[in-house]
């Protein structure tokens, strides 16, 4: 069985190659050829949760196992271990382990990156890019959508601004004309795409969204917490990553008692035109909330097993 640490693991899984993946994984979904139940959720301590994350195609079974400590950042340590075991699901062989920290990191933005081309309208995609976090998930995003928009200026925002102006840095280091903001609310009326990415319980920003915007929330991952204000909410067309994890989990929805019938899934909008969304709806915000799901870890042990496989 092979193991692949952090750097490897990072390095095979391009959030580009990632996002098309993901896009087959939901096509299968969509077909029964891809299939995960919802995770179990266990609480532990200090305000810890234990994930467990099951999911299988035709070829590949996986299980991610990983704890989410939010109060690791105050001890200097990464929110998020984990590991996903890679199956043969034939035979039930051991293929590999994959690091789940990068795992989670990397197929969370790519998730985003294939919202954001499925979901952004063209004005939204000439941004400006608006970043609100500066950790693990506001540097994959960082990552994964200012290099999309190779044109456009990005924003960072943290409620350290030292944080955000290092992750501006490392922006500018691959070409990102990105910089440090000390504050949002000016900038919200004026960015074409918006991704909170903290691990805030109350609303990380006010509604000054504009009608053309996409905001993609990433970080409330529990029905106790929510990033965006609930009047965004329920004036903004909604999807989501699945119905059934928003259903449980995502507290930015539950908390402004969103009217589900008006909830779609990715999947079910990567399937129409565009253009045949967009003379469907109103003008309106767009938000895309995720939770996650081990169909997207799926997605990125498809990914790196066909590019190590001999």
């Amino acid at each position: 069985m092979r193991i692949f640490d952090f750097a490897i693991t990072h390095q095979l899984l391009p959030y580009s190659e990632l996002a098309e993946e993901l896009r087959a994984v939901l096509h299968d979904k969509r077909a029964g050829l891809a299939a995960a139940p919802q995770r179990l959720a266990l609480p532990i301590g200090d305000g810890g949760v234990l994930l467990v994350m099951p999911a299988a195609d035709q070829n590949l079974a996986i299980t991610k196992l990983v704890t989410v400590h939010p109060r690791n950042a105050e001890r200097g340590l990464p929110s998020i271990h984990g590991e996903v075991v890679v199956m043969n699901a034939h035979t039930g062989e051991h293929l590999m382990i994959l690091d789940g920290r990068a795992v989670t990191a990397r197929r969370t933005a790519a998730l985003s990156l294939l919202a954001a081309q499925t979901l952004a309208s063209a004005e939204a995609k000439r941004g400006p890019l608006l970043i609100i976090g500066a950790g693990v998930q506001g540097k994959a995003h960082l990552e994964a959508l200012g290099q999309w928009l190779p044109a456009c200026d990005a924003f960072i925002f943290s409620r350290t601004f030292a944080d955000a102006e290092a992750l501006a840095h490392h922006g500018r280091m691959l070409g990102i004309n990105a910089q440090a903001i000390g504050t949002i609310s000016d900038m919200l009326p004026t960015c074409g795409i918006i991704v909170t990415a903290t691990t805030s319980r109350r609303p990380v920003l006010v509604d000054r969204v504009r009608e053309d915007a996409l905001v993609i929330a990433v970080g409330a991952y529990s029905h106790e917490m929510a990033e965006l204000p609930a009047e965004l909410v329920r004036r903004a067309r909604v999807f989501v990553d699945t119905l059934e994890g928003a259903r449980a989990e995502a507290g930015d929805l539950i908390q402004a008692g969103i009217d589900w019938s008006r909830v779609a899934p990715l999947e079910e909008a990567i399937t129409k035109a565009p253009q045949a969304m967009s003379d469907s709806a109103p003008p309106a915000p767009i938000v895309f909330k995720s939770v996650g799901h081990a169909l997207w870890d799926l997605a990125a042990a498809r990914l790196i097993v066909r590019k190590t496989s001999p």
